[in-house]
């Protein structure tokens, strides 16, 4: 799990490459779940509470972008 200060430090290439690793661990997790085979219910949460950070930093890196163009 990527701490707020890793996620802090990364570029937006960066940040794009993990949302699209953690959205393909949330698939994997939802498949599991489908198959009522996952053990941990509590990765689910997790999983999504990690795409949200990484959401909110792109969404800063954006507004940085925007407001130093102007």
């Amino acid at each position: 799990m990527a701490k707020k200060d890793d996620l802090r430090s990364r570029s937006a290439e960066e940040l794009n490459k993990e949302l699209l690793e953690l959205r393909r661990a949330q698939f994997g997790l939802r498949m599991q779940m489908a198959t009522q085979s996952l053990t941990k219910h509590s990765e689910v949460e997790r999983v999504r509470r990690q795409i949200a950070r990484v959401h909110t930093f792109l969404n800063q890196e954006k507004a940085k972008a925007k407001g130093s163009a102007k």
